[in-house]
């Protein structure tokens, strides 16, 4: 079997399992505390991923800002800043959006085989288009970021990417990062989509912590034999 990098997802949702609100507006699930905690996390990993509809929906940077980590990643040989992985089965990405403009790291998008050419003119000049055939494998994906050195890959979302990671089991650990209020409407997107996941009543995923930070609370998952061995790493 390929190898793939450790992969840690992580989400921030409201109490009733919602991303956020319905409409447009960005809806803030998290606080502070926890906002640096998600960045000492990327500051730890070779790659952030972000599915496409989360650059346009909410246009990240996904850069690691804190002058004291970015000078500990390049004292150990690394980029200051991990780098930035999507995947696209329409191309439909601005090159001037944050994911792509700030940040001086390795830009890496990937796309459905039918894509590829549009991805190549409209993004081509500021990142490295892959194209993984078709349908998209998150797999093949994963196993190409491993042959690229990525090591460790945290996942960021959205919805549609962390249903495509859990139900192909190539998660090993969860960051779930509950906010304390409801968002009530079924109009806004859901952690996940309906599928077939690894986990179920008859295998439950693995509580390693429980983690108040403020008013939001971080559940933490070991998904995979590979947690505790990364762990001690």
């Amino acid at each position: 079997m390929a190898e793939r990098p450790y992969t840690l997802l992580s989400c921030g949702m409201s109490l009733d399992g919602y991303l956020g609100s319905p409409g447009r507006e960005r809806l803030l699930l998290s606080n502070d505390a926890d906002f640096d905690r998600v960045e000492e996390v990327r500051a730890g990993c070779d790659a952030i991923l972000v599915g496409a509809g989360t650059i346009r929906s909410d246009n990240p940077r996904l850069t690691v800002r804190s002058p004291a980590r970015t000078r500990r990643r390049v004292e150990q040989g690394l980029p200051a800043t991990p780098a930035k992985v999507t995947l696209t089965r329409r191309a439909d990405l601005d090159a001037c959006a944050n994911f792509f403009a700030t940040g001086d790291s390795e830009k890496l998008v990937y796309c459905a085989a039918a894509a590829a050419d549009r991805a190549r003119t409209r993004l081509g000049r500021v990142a490295t288009v892959v194209d993984l055939g078709d349908p998209l494998d998150v797999g093949r994906m994963s196993e190409d970021l491993h042959a690229r050195g990525v090591r460790r890959l945290m996942v960021e979302g959205g919805g549609t990417v962390h249903t495509q990671f859990l139900t192909a089991d190539l998660a090993d650990e969860l960051h779930l990062v509950v906010a304390p209020f409801f968002v009530g409407d079924s109009r806004a997107r859901r952690f996940v989509d309906d599928g077939s996941f690894p986990w179920h009543p008859g295998r439950r995923a693995t509580l390693a912590e429980v983690r108040p930070i403020g008013d939001v609370v971080l559940l933490r998952y070991a998904l995979s034999d590979r947690f505790c061995t990364e762990q001690e790493a």
